[in-house]
């Protein structure tokens, strides 16, 4: 694959943004492109690349039917298309290479439900591949990242490489929704080492971070208050306020006692209730997120809430339901594949710059697969490729500096190469 290959690739996705668990034009591309380039020895598609029990914050009906005619509409190849109805998205692409170990790479496919900038000095915008998907876009380099996977396991089809490569091409990485799927797959139970990249983190092209830690273990959790509606003029006596026991729970989550053994986080991020200023509110609602620097911070933070939640609710009279949505652990670079990655970084044309360890400070749903593999005896790592951005992830000017797509290519590439070396 040349280098005009992939940006044509990359540039190709970028104009076909999916979100999460709707990635049917993503997912049916990466599968024409691996079929046409490598010779591979197994590609697991839709339902067979993952544990479908194990899919997070799944959308409706509805919007996986819209989204799946949209693809349909794009041209997607319709016997591709098929294996993935119902947002059974992702593929696993497996390549053996004789004896040796086994090596996962974990790229992440999904878009973000966000409107992409039209200014005049917004590359895609300029160069003509901006977002065709009004209300979605590549915010976070994830169209870089399967073309990286891509580029990597077409190259190590011609390397000297002893082994077996799988590339697990996951969706639904912005929900924090299909890591978990992956990891649960039997894909990854005999995966001895395996390396998740991802692009930008604000370091600059040429900038390679072999280990990235830091990642605050995350769970979503949404909490519907239900009361008893009564004029509020005439008989408030007669109602249940379901916003008042709403309003209550918020300022307490916020109260929740910090933890002496890491950080923790807490987010109301939706807030809503109420039908009219002269309707005692009957239904109201709270979609919140709760992070630790830890697993068990988390997990100390969530069991508070919910104890804050049902106080609420019994203080103002409120019945309550708590919804538990998706999840990620937190999760740590093993020393022996980040000394790995940073060695062979070194000797990379392009990269001026590596820095063996850096703190994400976020959530990231790699972690499930690097924690499963793991507990299997296996190590795990986490790589950041720089790349020079001009808007900040998530914002609708977010690019790729795409000369770093193949900096992540070589780096990956000789770091399997290596691995493949070292545990033979």
């Amino acid at each position: 694959m040349t280098a005009d290959d992939l940006v044509s690739l990359r540039r190709d996705l970028h104009r076909k943004p999916e979100p999460a668990w709707r990635e049917f034009y993503t997912t049916a591309r990466i599968v024409e492109e691996l079929e046409s380039r490598v010779d591979l020895d197994e590609l697991h598609v839709g339902p067979d690349a993952i544990a479908g029990d194990h899919r997070l914050a799944v959308p409706d009906d509805a919007e996986l039917t819209a989204w799946y005619e949209r693809a349909r509409a794009a041209g997607t190849d319709g016997a591709i298309l098929e294996r993935l109805e119902g947002g059974y998205t992702g593929a696993v692409a497996v390549l053996e290479k004789g004896d040796g170990p086994t090596v996962g790479l974990r790229v992440d496919i999904d878009g973000l439900p966000r409107e992409e900038s039209d200014d005049a000095d917004h590359l895609p915008a300029a160069e003509g591949f901006r977002s065709e998907n009004d209300g979605a876009m590549h915010a976070c380099g994830h169209d870089a990242h399967a073309t990286i996977g891509i580029g990597v396991i077409e190259r190590i089809a011609e390397s000297e490489f002893s082994g077996t490569l799988k590339v697990f091409f996951q969706p639904a990485e912005e929900v924090i929704g299909g890591g978990k799927s992956m990891a649960k797959s039997e894909h990854v139970e005999d995966v001895d080492a395996l390396l998740a990249v991802h692009i930008g983190l604000d370091h600059p092209t040429g900038e390679v971070v072999a280990g990235v830690d830091g990642f605050l273990a995350v769970s979503h959790l949404e909490a519907t208050f239900t009361g008893e509606p009564a004029h509020a003029g005439g008989h408030p006596e007669r109602g249940r306020n379901a916003v008042q026991a709403m309003a209550t729970a918020v300022q307490n989550l916020y109260g929740i006692p910090r933890h002496s053994d890491g950080a923790t986080r807490i987010n109301a991020g939706v807030v809503e209730g109420g039908s009219a200023a002269n309707i005692v509110p009957e239904e109201a609602r709270i979609v919140a997120e709760v992070r630790g620097e830890t697993t068990e911070l988390m997990e100390y933070v969530r069991s508070n809430a919910r104890q804050v939640l049902r106080s609420a609710a019994e203080m103002h009279g409120c019945d309550l339901e708590i919804d538990l949505g998706a999840e990620a652990p937190s999760a740590t670079s093993d020393e022996e594949l980040v000394s790995i990655v940073a060695d062979v970084a070194a000797g990379i044309n392009g990269v001026d710059s590596v820095l063996e360890r850096d703190e994400l400070g976020g959530s990231e749903d790699a972690t499930f697969l690097m924690c499963e593999v793991q507990q299997n005896g296996g190590a795990a790592a986490y790589v950041g490729v720089g790349t020079d951005h001009p808007g900040g992830h998530h914002t609708s000017t977010f690019d790729v500096d795409e000369p770093s797509i193949g900096h992540g290519i070589d780096v990956l590439t000789g770091a399997i190469e290596r691995i493949g070396t070292n545990r033979t």
